[in-house]
């Protein structure tokens, strides 16, 4: 039986006859055998470049390279990484933007037996600093565009490597050999410690993400991938199975222009949050479609009953929605197959039923099996899991049990609760920490807690996670001050944004004399207030619409930030607006005024264009 055959089988009838519907039409998919895990990602790279060596590898508004081309930058940047640092295995960090050469950057590491180190540009400096200084990269690779910034990164202890000025090294393959057991990438998320923490991970278990996910969607050569989140493991399914993979940054592009960009680049598969799904269908207009679409991809956050509603009003009979449960850590845990026909009488969606090579255990604080329908701790028992927290030994022991069998295979704790149903069904009930996720990306509350409490003026904070109208996440900020300090809004956001991606920077400040506490002296979270709909404390004077037009966009703002009362002169970043809410106001202005407005100048005023003029 092979490994394909054996997860089908795991699957209850229903959800096996959805997945057999979950196929290319061209019915080119090729099943990812084990024995490919064993193996560096070059080498399976090389593999699917000698077999597709013309077709389009990545593909953005600004460059198609085909598999070929990304091969040879690749060997090019290869070399030259070689000649600045020898074939010893160490980080390197990349600093370049959501582009194609970002791809062949990853790659040319890779090649020469190192592992990448993604660092986001748009990040504060003093962010960016801390993550070099923690990785202990010697190398920075960048380009023109981003050589300034690394400068004022770079010291005696960092090199730089510009990739706009390689020359014409060669470009054929190397020979140097590496081992499946070599470090890959490290991939910093939040940390509850107040720092952010490095997940390392191995070539041979980022091979298995990639086995996992072809046999499970069936991945194939003839797909078109969209890539909307962060460098880390998500680029390979399509790099290693021959698709073409089309990265788009929804912050610079705006939402509007998914929906176009989705139909005109005929994509297959979509893979995004459920946050930002349900962003992008609502600048649906009725009059799309997506006829190449056959996948859409929710993880990362909790899936919704109106999301599966919305999945059935816009796409097609041959669409399929998959509900996933993953992690950074662990990979791909469990995946829920939805049709047309699937009945959702529950707002809870199941996140399904075991990957490949996973068995998922729901355990109770004692570490032990919870019966079924009771709530535990979802941990996943498998012997394919990251390598460890970057220099921090105790947190990844804390991390797992072993195998209270004795065998090979440990067990990850993932922090998240659930239930798992008699069929073997997981459901997925929050999070055991503070931990959470906005817009898809991971935040430890107390990590954003620990930089604000460095504020001069605060004396203690507390972060949560409240839902708004939308039903989306976001964070606000309770904080007390010190006596006889008085600590704006903005000076607080300001403080943060400076230290801080802007995601883990709270929508809403709230100030208050004391934080309420239990009777055991700790602080009493359920007891802090609802923010409300209440226009927040900002340094702008409220000023009211004076013309019907000014009207008209203050409804549309106090409608998309969930607030009842909005100024003409009010900082839509200072209201708790973000990157996503305010690609929903310009849909709304177009769609309201019949206007093209332009995103990227919005994000620069962070004012509104139309009664700025």
């Amino acid at each position: 039986m092979t490994e394909l055959s054996r997860l089908e089988t795991n699957l209850p009838p229903e959800q096996q006859a959805i997945r057999a519907k979950c196929f290319h039409p061209s019915r080119t998919f090729v099943e990812f055998n084990k024995g490919e895990i064993e193996q560096s990602i070059p080498d399976r790279f090389e593999k699917i470049v000698g077999k597709y060596p013309e077709r389009i590898a990545v593909k953005t508004r600004n460059h198609a390279l085909c598999y070929d081309a990304v091969n040879k930058a690749a060997n090019r940047m290869a070399r030259a990484i070689l000649r600045e640092r020898g074939d010893g295995a160490e980080p390197v960090a990349l600093l370049l933007d959501h582009e194609a050469p970002m791809i062949a950057a990853i790659l040319g590491v890779l090649k020469a037996g190192k592992f990448y180190v993604p660092l986001d540009p748009t990040h504060p400096q003093s962010r960016l600093a801390c993550l070099l200084e923690d990785s202990q990269a010697a190398l920075i690779v960048t380009n023109n565009k981003h050589l300034s910034l690394t400068m004022e990164l770079a010291s005696k202890n960092y090199s730089s490597l510009n990739i706009d000025e390689l020359g014409d090294a060669p470009t054929e393959n190397l020979s140097l050999t590496i081992s499946p057991d070599r470090l890959a990438y490290m991939r910093y998320t939040s940390g509850s410690t107040g720092e952010p923490k490095g997940v390392l991970e191995k070539h041979r278990n980022l091979l298995h993400v990639v086995m996992q996910e072809t046999n499970a969607f069936h991945l194939c050569a003839d797909d078109r991938l969209t890539f909307l989140g962060s460098w880390g493991k998500h680029i390979f399914r399509g790099l290693l199975t021959g698709a073409s993979l089309f990265p788009a940054n929804v912050k610079e592009e705006g939402l509007g222009y998914l929906a176009k960009w989705l139909a005109e680049e005929k994509i297959t598969i979509l893979h995004s949050t459920s946050t930002l799904f349900r962003h992008i269908v609502d600048t649906f207009t009725g009059e799309d479609t997506f006829p190449a679409l056959r996948l859409v991809r929710l993880a990362g956050e909790p899936v919704l009953k109106r999301d599966v509603e919305s999945y059935k009003n816009h796409f097609s009979s041959q669409c399929i929605l998959v509900n996933e449960l993953a992690s950074t850590e662990a990979g791909g845990i469990t995946a829920y197959f939805i049709d047309k026909q699937t009945e959702t009488t529950s707002d809870i969606v199941p996140v399904g039923y075991p990957l490949d090579d996973v068995k998922v255990l729901l355990l109770n604080d004692e570490g032990k099996n919870v019966r079924f329908d009771e709530i535990g701790e979802i941990a996943v028992q498998s012997r394919y899991f990251f390598s460890g927290y970057r220099r921090k030994p105790e947190l990844t022991r804390a991390a797992f049990l072993t195998d209270p069998e004795g065998g090979d295979e440990q067990i990850f704790l993932t922090g998240d609760l659930g239930v798992m149903c008699s069929d073997g069904c997981v459901e997925h009930r929050g999070r055991k920490d503070f931990r959470v996720k906005i817009r898809g990306l991971r935040v430890e509350l107390e990590e954003v807690e620990a930089v604000l409490r460095q504020h001069a003026a605060v004396q203690e904070a507390v972060i949560l996670a409240r839902e708004d109208e939308a039903s989306d996440e976001r964070l606000v900020a309770y904080v007390a001050p010190r006596v006889g300090q008085t600590p704006g809004i903005n000076e607080l956001r300001s403080f943060l944004k400076a230290r801080l991606p802007g995601y883990m920077v709270p929508s809403a400040f709230l100030i208050v004399e004391v934080l309420p506490l239990t009777p055991n002296g700790k602080v009493d979270r359920r007891a802090l207030p609802d923010p409300g709909k209440s226009r927040p404390e900002i340094d702008a004077p409220y000023v009211s619409p004076r013309t019907a037009v000014e009207d008209a966009l203050v409804t549309i703002w106090a409608g998309v930030l969930s607030l009842d009362q909005v100024g003409i002169h009010d900082n839509f970043f200072d209201l708790g607006g973000h990157s996503l809410s305010a690609t929903r106001v310009v849909s709304r202005v177009i769609q309201t005024f019949q206007l093209e407005i332009p995103l990227k100048p919005y994000f620069k005023r962070q004012r509104w264009p139309i009664w700025q003029r």
